[in-house]
């Protein structure tokens, strides 16, 4: 099993949030645990046949859910020693990664810096001082930046999955939507919705890679 990264080298807020959302494994819901089960399954067969693991988690805008996806993704590889994983967010269009989205990352733990400005800017995220900072900016899908082929495509959102029948390249497609904190954009519920959003794909994406090497 490839070495976890220490948990003193977690940044200390988000290592709490790590630690209450592992407290709450027994909380996801029996359906959604038969979901994430297939991410899990993914990963193991890349692993027994020694392969690099690509995830892109997509949605429509690549603003919000795939987003929060991916850095949940990355982190949770760090956290159970996920070894030769690289996660990728994109969407069937681009726009930007949602500023509110941003601060619950951030509220939830994450070193979020934009190192550009713009309509689209891009951010680098750290989880800790000593990985990689995972950068973030919207993209299609197929963006250059992105895997070409061998692929898991995890679709975040159920429009994208219904617009999107087809995702050239990809190894395996797995379903796994999230509700919108768009819809509470503007009203008083809004942070905490988002915050919501933040607390419940980092559960469920910690609890299938937390399944990988068990």
């Amino acid at each position: 099993m490839p070495p976890q990264l220490p948990k003193a080298e977690f940044y200390k807020p988000l290592e709490n949030t790590i630690n209450t959302l592992i407290n709450q494994f027994d909380t996801i819901p029996d359906d959604r645990k038969v979901i994430l089960k297939q991410l899990t399954d993914f990963i193991k067969g890349k692993q027994k046949s020694n392969q690099k693991i690509e995830l892109i988690f997509i949605c429509t805008h690549n603003s919000r859910r795939s987003h929060i996806s991916q850095l949940w993704a990355q982190t949770a590889a760090a956290y159970y020693g996920v070894g030769n994983l690289v996660s990728y967010s994109g969407g069937t269009e681009a726009t930007a990664f949602n500023p509110r989205a941003v601060k619950a990352m951030k509220d939830a733990g994450f070193k979020i810096n934009a190192t550009t400005t713009g309509d689209n800017p891009v951010y680098e995220v750290q989880f800790s001082d000593v990985a990689n900072e995972v950068i973030a900016y919207s993209k299609k899908y197929d963006a250059a930046t992105n895997p070409k082929k061998g692929f898991a495509a995890i679709m975040t959102c159920s429009h994208a999955d219904e617009n999107c029948p087809v995702v050239f390249g990809m190894e395996k497609r797995i379903s796994l939507p999230y509700n919108d904190p768009k819809d509470f954009d503007g009203t008083p519920q809004e942070a905490a919705k988002y915050s919501e959003r933040v607390m419940e794909i980092g559960k469920e994406i910690l609890f299938a890679f937390s399944q990988v090497n068990g």
